[in-house]
């Protein structure tokens, strides 16, 4: 009966975080010992903390309603190496600005990242891995010359269809979602595909997807891999969303540092 409003309401819960923001005087443990920065983009400002080491810089990207701290269990991995480890906060999470998230603002915020810190190595989780293969897309001439993804959606028509079922609207809102996209980021829902986006990829990549993953479908994973030339897909089980797991981040580790050997 009032498809405006509704539109407002349903892009709202779509687009805006309900958790993930932090606070400097209350940081996770894992956070403080920390080199911390603050850079300004447009209107927002992001956040990033670095924990130093050498000349191989490692950009971590987290996902939906979290932040820089969800890679603590993945730390100790990459820091055998010896790597500058990187973290951004997404826009809306962490420490960084604004209320709203959408992949095409992440990828802003990485490639402004990328520019700052020329890291050699990224590595995404969940929306967080749609936003590094968007950015590498859109930007296959930066310094990346690896890319990690773990348990990513693929396409944006996808996620939108499972929000409308889960909130049952009717498919009308679809249409105006679409057009609200259209509007502000000039892009149909079909044509925002990781698996398309992929296909323009050169450099090497790890795609690694669950097959109990109940919060993305591990046939989003298979859609980015189909079309990434260079990239490698790992099957996991019962690992679920999270994709935190020994033998996983050995087999990452070896991909990115012991192949050069």
């Amino acid at each position: 009966m009032h498809p405006k409003k509704a539109l407002h309401v349903s892009y709202s819960l779509f687009s805006q975080p309900r958790v993930g923001k932090l606070h400097k005087e209350d940081l996770p443990t894992i956070l403080q010992n920390t080199i911390k920065e603050t850079f300004q983009h447009n209107e927002h400002h992001f956040q990033t903390y670095t924990w130093k080491g050498n000349d191989t810089k490692i950009l971590l990207v987290h996902g939906w309603e979290s932040n820089s701290a969800r890679w603590e269990k993945t730390l100790p991995y990459l820091q055998k190496s010896g790597s500058t480890i990187i973290a951004l906060d997404a826009p809306a999470h962490g420490q960084s600005s604004g209320k709203e998230f959408n992949v095409p603002r992440y990828a802003e915020f990485i490639n402004k990242a990328v520019e700052k810190y020329n890291p050699s190595i990224i590595i995404g989780h969940s929306i967080g891995g749609s936003a590094c293969v968007y950015h590498q897309y859109l930007h296959p001439e930066s310094s990346i010359e690896k890319m990690v993804i773990l348990g990513a959606p693929s396409d944006l028509k996808t996620l939108i269809d499972n929000y409308i079922q889960m909130l049952s609207l009717n498919r009308k809102m679809f249409t105006l979602l679409e057009k609200r996209y259209l509007e502000n980021f000039n892009f149909k829902l079909d044509h925002f595909s990781g698996g398309t986006f992929a296909k323009q990829i050169k450099i090497e990549g790890i795609i690694a997807h669950d097959t109990t993953d109940k919060i993305v479908d591990f046939k989003e994973g298979q859609k980015i891999a189909s079309g990434w030339k260079k990239g490698r897909f790992i099957t996991t089980k019962d690992l679920g969303h999270s994709m935190h797991d020994d033998k996983l981040y050995q087999e990452i580790y070896q991909f990115l540092f012991e192949a050069k050997k």
